[in-house]
């Protein structure tokens, strides 16, 4: 595989990623919209749909970081990792 081939297929991943994030996104607007809605059919009394608002808003801010607050793995990255496996940190004994 060259280094053109490597390219395109971390880009496709990124693109998927970010389709994957999008759909998430709007699974998560229309089944909260839905929710709400039924808590305003049902008397509109305590607003229990705060705890699946929240709880899956955690996992949606946690898939959003990874499409797209994460930087993608660069050669600089695997080259400094390379060299900190092979040269660790001298220890000394106190």
């Amino acid at each position: 595989m060259d280094h053109n081939d490597e390219r395109r297929s971390a880009a496709i991943a990124r693109i998927s990623a970010k389709r994957d994030f999008k759909n998430h996104a709007l699974v998560y607007c229309a089944v909260n919209t839905l929710l709400v809605v039924i808590w305003a059919a049902s008397g509109a009394g305590y607003f229990w749909p705060i705890w699946v608002i929240a709880g899956w808003g955690i996992g949606l801010a946690a898939h959003g970081w990874g499409v797209y607050g994460r930087k993608p793995i660069s050669e600089a990255d695997i080259i400094e990792e390379m060299h900190a496996v092979e040269h660790p940190p001298h220890r000394t004994s106190s």
